[in-house]
């Protein structure tokens, strides 16, 4: 396996990771909002969770001032799973 896809799929195991994404699926989203749905979750855990999934590029970010907001990145996550799939046929 690929160091790229190594990371990808570590960030991929976590529960919270997985959620966050869905989240992420139709619109951004800053810290705040996310906490809001993990009322459970510190703010500095959530935001260390980002911090992994924009690592893997699983998520981007921008800055808009004072706030940061996340987004699925869509084409990394196809791409990362396209070129696994593509390497578990040959």
């Amino acid at each position: 396996m690929l160091d790229n896809e190594v990371i990808v799929f570590k960030a991929l195991a976590d529960n919270i990771r997985a959620d966050i994404l869905e989240m992420l699926e139709d619109e951004e989203k800053t810290v705040s909002d996310i906490c809001r749905i993990f009322s459970q979750v510190s703010q500095p855990t959530i935001s260390h969770h980002l911090q992994i999934l924009r690592r893997s590029s699983l998520v981007r970010s921008r800055r808009a001032g004072k706030m940061v907001f996340y987004s699925l990145n869509k084409r990394a996550l196809r791409r990362i799973m396209e070129d696994f799939l593509e390497r578990l046929d040959s």
